[in-house]
């Protein structure tokens, strides 16, 4: 949406690649750890790629950048923010006299040894680690004050810090950062230099699953790829914009069912009007498009800007005046199909293109535009309606078959229960004159189990950072 305002954007996504969690797994796994993250990274780009992300700009892993984290630590060293322990680096909190104004924390109020012990060498319990002296069996950089690894905090620092500079003006991340890991980032990042500032900070809410937030530690968290084993990934990112990101997103299988209708419904209109203005490419482009479309035109984009400038609201961003665009384009389909004077034609023809135009631009800025044809996105999408059914598409025309047989010897209970039958399994049937096509539907009764939960606990080799 920045890009389609103009601005000019330089985005940048980090990836920690050496943690605790991740030395353990390793450890556990007999891998080396930058091997273990190395391939975690590689599988997430994938499914980023799956849900149409956009590439970042820079995309820096932590094992990259040891100069740039180890010159910021001398950095706020010099500026007595932070002291040297037996080879470990804290920083001083108390040195930090805004500490707490992202989150509403007082220093004060934070205590101490609930969750970990509090190492007794820290001047204040709230001192976090800058550098960690090494340790046997992980991973160690050399340093001024002895081999050992960064922080988790100062990583995002350096890293944005090199990338953006010291001011930038948006910084992304889950709303489970916001204390005490952005809160330490403001504080060290002022440490080193004192005009460092963050414009605008953006916290995404959780996917819930049961309005209880996802979690390896509770074990009900779902992959992308157990979703879209089931789901196509553009319905799954059609269901991840539908609230606002700040909110949480309760995970179900009727909402996935919906999304995946959705999309269906939106890439079958524009693949109905591809064709049906197929035959008329050098048709109406000098027409005037009809007032009708021009106030078409109009609510879509007003009401579109309105809500992606009010803090990127993309919850029912695809309702209201986007849904009168769609029912533009199919009302003036049929309208397309009867006899009418030319110009009104040419007109119509005209106000087709332009509308459909600005459907597709929504829909591109939103990441939904397919890549290829719709004729692909739309098999697919049946292609996993069918697998949901547990049927084959041979199983679908023999029933349509059975069902016109009974429909012909005047059997219509048992053509309905074919029907109703189908429908109960996501299948819809529509009698089209004397013939019948299918396509995905919500299901009538959830009867549908959601994918099993992800049973192993893994860890996440990626970074939970994203920063513009």
């Amino acid at each position: 949406y920045l890009e389609h305002l103009k601005c000019e954007v330089t985005y940048v996504r980090n990836f920690t690649d050496v943690d605790d969690k991740i030395i353990r797994r390793a450890n556990d796994l007999g891998e080396n750890p930058l091997s273990l993250s190395n391939r975690y990274c590689q599988e997430y780009l994938v499914d980023m790629a799956d849900l149409q992300c956009l590439p970042p700009t820079y995309q820096p892993r932590v094992s990259d950048h040891m100069e740039q984290i180890k010159d910021m630590i001398t950095q706020i060293i010099n500026n007595d923010c932070a002291y040297v322990v037996e080879g470990d680096v804290f920083f001083a909190v108390e040195k930090s006299p805004n500490y707490g104004r992202l989150s509403g924390q007082r220093l004060e109020n934070n205590r101490a040894g609930e969750r970990v012990a509090v190492d007794s060498r820290k001047r204040n319990p709230a001192d976090f680690a800058l550098w960690k002296a090494a340790k046997a069996g992980e991973p160690s950089w050399d340093s001024p004050w002895g081999p050992g690894r960064p922080g988790w905090h100062i990583e995002c620092s350096a890293m944005s810090a090199h990338y953006l500079s010291s001011k930038f003006d948006i910084h992304g991340g889950g709303i489970d950062l916001i204390f005490p890991h952005h809160e330490n980032e403001i504080a060290q990042s002022c440490a080193a230099c004192q005009d460092s500032n963050v414009s605008y900070w953006m916290h995404n809410g959780h996917v819930t699953n049961n309005n209880e937030k996802m979690s390896k530690s509770l074990g009900n968290f779902f992959t992308i790829r157990q979703i879209t084993e089931r789901y196509h990934p553009l319905a799954l990112r059609h269901f991840l914009i539908s609230a606002h990101y700040r909110s949480p997103l309760n995970y179900s299988v009727l909402q996935l069912d919906s999304a995946s209708d959705a999309v269906f419904y939106i890439y079958q209109t524009l693949q109905d009007c591809e064709v049906a203005l197929s035959p008329f490419q050098e048709h109406g482009k000098t027409a005037r498009i009809n007032p009708a479309a021009e106030d078409c035109i109009n609510k879509l984009r007003d009401e579109f800007h309105a809500r992606m400038s009010d803090d990127l609201n993309t919850s029912h961003i695809l309702t209201g005046a986007f849904q009168d665009a769609l029912k533009f384009i199919n009302s003036s389909l049929n309208m397309l199909k009867k006899k009418q004077p030319k110009q009104q034609q040419l007109s119509l023809i005209e106000s087709l293109r332009k509308i459909e135009n600005e459907v597709k631009e929504v829909l591109r800025i939103l990441g939904l535009l397919p890549p290829g044809a719709y004729s692909e996105v739309l098999q697919q999408l049946k292609d996993k309606a069918l697998k949901r059914a547990e049927l084959t598409e041979e199983d679908v025309l023999q029933l349509i078959e059975e069902r016109a047989a009974a429909r012909k010897n005047k059997d219509f209970s048992k053509s309905d229960q074919i029907r109703a039958d189908l429908t109960r399994k996501g299948i819809a049937l529509m009698d089209m004159g004397k013939e019948t096509i299918w396509r995905p539907c919500v299901l009538v009764e959830q009867e549908q189990e959601a994918p099993p939960a992800e049973k192993e606990k893994k860890p996440a080799a990626t970074g939970e950072e994203q920063k513009a």
